[in-house]
C-alpha cells in the first residue's frame, strides 16, 4: 500500500475576483521509505504541495489518501493529531523558542502529544529529546539557547525536534536555504542517514545539488507535475 496517494488534486487561492491555481489536477503516489525532492521555479506550487501533503493546508478538490485512509475531510483536531503522531517538519527558518534550551525545544512535540493521548512522563520526554539531539550530533549543546548556536546547529535542533516523535514522514521546506554550503551538506547527510533508517522524506529545494540527493524528483511548473524522475 502506498504511504501517500493523491488523485486529481487542485488548490485554488482567491484574491478578490481572481483565482490562482497553485496546484492543478495532480495525481501521484509515494511509497514508504522514499526520499523525494520537489523542485520548480518560484510560484510553481512546491510549498503548497508540501503543505497539503503535510496536512498543514487543505486541497480545494481531489482526493488524498494517507496509508489508504482519506484525510481531506478530517477535522482540524484530527489533522493535528495525525501530524503530531506520524509527521515531522523542518523549515527554512528554524522556528525555535528563543528562551528555551535545545533540549526543551526538542521536547515540545512530546509535550503537545499529551493533548491527544496520555503524555509521557517528563523524565522519558527528556530522555527521548536527549537521544534525538545525540542523533544529530548535539549531545554537548543540549543546554544551550538558540542564540548560542550556529545556524547549522539550530537547524539540527529543528531536525531533532522533527524526529523526536519517531515519525514515518519527514517534510522539509528549503531546509538548507539559510545555511552556508558546509552546514547544508551536513544537514543533507543527516537526511540521508534518516532515510536509510526508514524515514520517508519529502523535501522542497531550489538547489540542484541538494535536490540531487533524493532518489526521486518531482518537477513542478505552474501548479502542474511536469516530470517525475527517479535516480538511475
Amino acid at each position: 500500500m502506498a504511504l501517500i496517494s493523491i488523485e486529481g488534486l487542485d488548490k485554488v487561492f482567491r484574491r478578490g475576483d481572481e483565482e490562482i491555481h497553485a496546484i492543478r489536477s495532480m495525481s501521484l503516489s509515494i511509497e514508504p521509505g522514499e526520499f523525494i525532492s520537489i523542485t520548480g521555479p518560484s510560484g510553481s506550487g512546491k510549498s503548497t504541495l508540501l503543505y497539503i501533503l503535510g496536512l498543514l493546508d487543505k486541497p480545494t478538490n481531489g482526493r488524498y489518501l494517507l496509508q489508504g485512509t482519506p484525510v481531506e475531510n478530517l477535522s482540524d483536531t484530527e489533522r493535528a493529531q495525525l501530524r503530531n503522531k506520524f509527521m515531522g517538519f523542518v523549515f527554512q527558518s528554524f522556528h525555535l523558542l528563543p528562551r528555551a534550551t535545545a533540549l526543551r525545544n526538542v521536547m515540545m512535540p512530546l509535550v503537545y502529544a499529551g493533548t491527544y493521548e496520555a503524555a509521557l512522563p517528563e523524565a522519558e520526554q527528556r530522555a527521548r529529546a536527549a537521544d534525538a539531539l545525540t542523533m544529530v550530533g548535539l549531545e554537548n549543546r543540549m543546554n544551550h539557547l538558540p542564540n548560542e548556536l550556529s545556524g547549522g546547529q539550530r537547524q539540527r535542533v529543528a531536525i531533532a525536534r522533527a524526529i523526536v516523535n519517531r515519525p514515518k514522514l519527514l517534510f522539509a521546506d528549503e531546509p538548507t536555504g539559510n545555511l552556508d554550503s558546509k552546514s547544508g551538506k551536513e544537514i543533507i547527510t543527516l537526511f540521508d542517514r534518516l532515510n536509510a533508517e526508514g524515514v520517508t522524506i519529502i523535501m522542497v529545494s531550489h538547489d540542484p545539488a541538494i535536490a540531487g540527493h533524493a532518489h526521486r524528483t518531482l518537477s513542478l511548473r505552474d501548479g502542474e507535475l511536469v516530470e517525475d524522475r527517479r535516480a538511475s
